[in-house]
């Protein structure tokens, strides 16, 4: 199926990962390189780990969450995106889903790699 033949729209949410999972969060992804500290499988109830599109971790290193250079981070992180050997893959999961949440660790919940993958993906699925 090629992206671009869709029919149905993906709703992409985002949520931490230390908020309780509900059926409306559909298809949960961990979207971190980490695993949430203090965190079990059966706690975050997810469908799939994502690793290989979370950020690297020089470039997580070098921002270290730091809200003035987010949009540094951002620029970044999706040209990791776009040279991802997992991104094909990832998109054709997501866009088989009617609801995907993006579930990361991340305290801020404004100024994080979720947020930017979650625009990243519905621009690519939105193409």
């Amino acid at each position: 199926m090629k992206l671009n033949d869709r029919k149905t729209m993906t709703d992409i949410l985002i949520k931490r990962a230390y908020e309780e999972a509900v059926a409306s969060d559909g298809f949960r992804v961990l979207v971190d390189r980490l695993w949430p500290r203090g965190q079990t499988k059966e706690k975050l109830s997810l469908e799939r780990w994502a690793k290989g599109i979370a950020p690297s971790t020089e470039l997580r290193k070098a921002w270290h969450h730091d809200p003035a250079r987010f949009d540094e981070f951002a620029e970044h992180y999706r040209q990791e995106l776009n040279q991802s050997p997992a991104l094909d893959d990832f998109l054709e999961l997501v866009a088989n889903q009617p609801v995907v949440t993006l579930v990361y660790a991340a305290k801020n919940e404004e100024v994080n790699h979720a947020v930017v993958l979650r625009d990243f993906l519905l621009a690519q699925l939105n193409q």
